[in-house]
């Protein structure tokens, strides 16, 4: 392997990961929701109300697609919509009680991830590759 296939080797992996999410949580009765739409519900659960456009910084999706992704959300029931009263331009987006209710299912997915991520992986070694991903990260 060359130093120039990290970067595919570092896709493939994103594509895996996915992978793993997306059917873990079909396994756990969330059929039709995306990794996107996890990032989403995960940004609600720290905080209880958010404006599409904190959801936008916070997921680092434009708003067009936001838009799409929570509307499937409310859709399913797991998050509701409200405009606020004194800009109608701005529509904060909440949990609704099912959607608060995923909260131990996505931390148990989220375990079982990092279970199978850092399998066979030694303490420094996670660290090396956290400080180095940043550095990679941070180039750009």
């Amino acid at each position: 392997m060359e130093t120039r296939d990290a970067i595919s080797l570092i896709s493939k992996i994103r594509e895996k990961v996915n992978r793993f999410i997306v059917l873990e949580m079909e396994q756990h009765g969330m059929n039709g929701i995306g990794t996107s739409h996890g990032d989403i519900i995960y940004s609600l659960f720290k905080s209880s109300r958010l404006t599409m456009a904190d959801i936008s910084k916070k997921i680092g999706k434009d708003k067009s697609t936001v838009t799409a992704l929570v509307d499937k959300l409310v859709r399913l029931g797991f998050v509701t919509k409200e405009r606020d009263t004194a800009d109608t331009r701005v529509v904060y987006v909440a949990l609704t009680p099912k959607g608060s209710e995923l909260e131990t299912v996505f931390e148990t997915i989220s375990q079982e991830m990092l279970d199978v991520f850092y399998s066979n992986i030694t303490d420094k070694e996670k660290a090396d590759l956290l400080a180095i991903l940043k550095k990679i990260y941070n180039n750009f």
